[in-house]
């Protein structure tokens, strides 16, 4: 039997890489395994095969082994994502003065913004505030790992077609040191629950039109 070449993927990228001395900080966060997992790039005949066997009515994937569908169990098995705690959720403000003055306190300068959207930040440039950190004091340390969970965010969970920028929303989650810890639990949601259903919806309803 020939392989079905549309449920081939690519390799995930190469993971992030990260200093070592942060290693307990990310552990401690819950972030140390997504950390080593890569880059995620999306495949579209992937996505195009999933989506023809997508039945919204039950959320469920039709395929010949029968019906299929990804759980939040799935989720903490392929992210390391912890799902004990309580969930993060709030308001989002896309104000330029939301975004320059929540870039200020996590990253301790102006953030570089998209040109098509000052609300998202672009990740390079995260990056090279969380190389540049010197890691000499406790307040240097939680700002690279401030940066590292926040590439973490717009490159492996959730991202957009480009994986160089991310949503200014997650800043206000990071602000506070010790609550970070809380956000695995909402990522972990969000992915089961919102974006893979959505999309496929989306992707069904477009393709009926």
């Amino acid at each position: 039997m020939q392989p079905n070449r549309n449920l081939l993927v690519r390799k995930l990228d190469q993971p992030q890489s990260w200093n070592p001395r942060v290693e307990n900080y990310l552990r401690a966060t819950g972030f140390y395994h997504v950390s080593r997992i890569g880059m995620i790039r999306g495949s579209h005949p992937l996505l195009a095969a999933l989506v023809e066997r997508w039945r919204p009515e039950t959320h469920t994937f039709v395929l010949p082994v029968g019906e299929v569908t990804v759980t939040l169990e799935d989720v903490v098995h392929i992210f390391g994502l912890p799902i004990d705690g309580e969930p993060v959720s709030g308001w989002t403000d896309s104000s330029s003065d939301f975004v320059q003055s929540q870039s200020m306190a996590i990253f301790g300068r102006q953030p570089v913004l998209s040109r098509n959207s000052k609300s998202y930040i672009k990740l390079g440039w995260v990056r090279s505030v969380r190389d540049e950190e010197p890691l000499d004091t406790e307040e240097s340390i939680r700002r690279y790992v401030r940066c590292q969970i926040f590439c973490l965010l717009g490159s492996t969970l959730f991202t957009d077609k480009s994986t160089a920028y991310a949503h200014a929303k997650y800043l206000p989650l990071l602000r506070e040191y010790l609550p970070v810890a809380y956000l695995p639990l909402s990522a972990a949601v969000r992915i089961r629950n919102k974006y893979i259903p959505h999309v496929c919806v989306r992707k069904t309803q477009h393709s009926s039109a």
